[in-house]
């Protein structure tokens, strides 16, 4: 019975259209409000993804014009730097924007609770006490209430938290890349009497001066991400991959300096992407 059950179920599956797992796609294109506000933060984000390959692809570029042992010597150099930043990227991204998203919210609500209160106070009961309330005063309270509510919101203790343990992270990893770069590349395949190993260890220890950078810009993510803007890292990405772009063959072809001047413009690129999430 159990068996004539079972078949029966299958039967059943077999018989359904294929129509029936894509009728309701239409609805994810469906641009009403929620779909819009979907597309405001998702595509930001997919633009922010797809900058840094095109830089990446330009730099491969320029440091393949120096030669194949410069550019497999920087290929290691780079892969070990992505790997120790990989480490600290789970709970500065995503932990970050989840707590962030939280605080903001109810920080948001309570916020919102106060500006109501306020502005109801600061409302006259009738017209005849109106008159004798200054009009300047009360638009200057209201301005004063979103003014407190703007700097709550930049002073969220995630946020700060966020980017204090950004910073340290960066730091041990820059001490411990540069302290430990020979015996970091032998693990990885270069030998000691490899020509890859002299260039591979001068990008790393150069490169690894930006690690306090990349942590940071990577925090500094995670909160404009819980506070629902991807457009601020978009344009800061943009920014610091357009940085890395023009100093690339200014460094390494006008000034000579190979390998050195591709590391030394990838750290500059990072605390100019720094510097526009602070200022934005």
């Amino acid at each position: 019975m159990a068996e004539k059950e079972s078949l029966f179920s299958a039967g059943d599956w077999m018989r359904i259209p294929i129509n029936t797992f894509f009728k309701d796609v239409r609805l994810v294109f469906k641009l009403d409000s929620l779909g819009r506000e979907i597309l405001s933060i998702a595509l930001p984000a997919a633009m922010a993804l797809t900058a840094d390959p095109i830089a990446s692809l330009v730099d491969t570029a320029f440091i393949g014009q120096l030669g194949p042992v410069e550019l497999a010597a920087v290929g290691v150099s780079i892969a070990l730097f992505n790997q120790a930043s990989r480490i600290a990227i789970f709970p500065l991204v995503s932990v970050t924007t989840s707590f962030v998203a939280e605080e903001d919210t109810l920080s948001g609500a309570s916020s919102q609770v106060e500006e109501n209160g306020c502005l109801e106070a600061a409302t006259p009961p009738d017209a005849e006490t109106k008159e004798f309330l200054p009009q300047k005063n009360l638009v200057a309270e209201s301005f004063d209430i979103v003014k407190d509510v703007e700097q709550k919101r930049r002073h969220l203790p995630s946020a700060s938290s966020a980017l204090f343990f950004g910073g340290i992270l960066g730091l041990i990893q820059a001490i411990l890349l540069i302290s430990a770069a020979k015996p970091l590349l032998n693990f990885m395949g270069v030998t000691s009497d490899s020509p890859m190993l002299h260039p591979a260890q001068q990008y790393l220890k150069l490169r690894s001066l930006g690690a306090p950078a990349v942590l940071l810009s990577l925090a500094m993510q995670g909160v404009f991400r819980g506070f629902k803007d991807t457009t601020t890292p978009l344009y800061a990405t943009v920014a610091g991959d357009a940085t890395n772009i023009a100093l690339d063959p200014l460094f390494i072809f006008v000034f000579r300096m190979g390998v050195n001047g591709a590391a030394i413009a990838h750290v500059i690129s990072h605390y100019t992407l720094v510097e526009f999430d602070e200022t934005s």
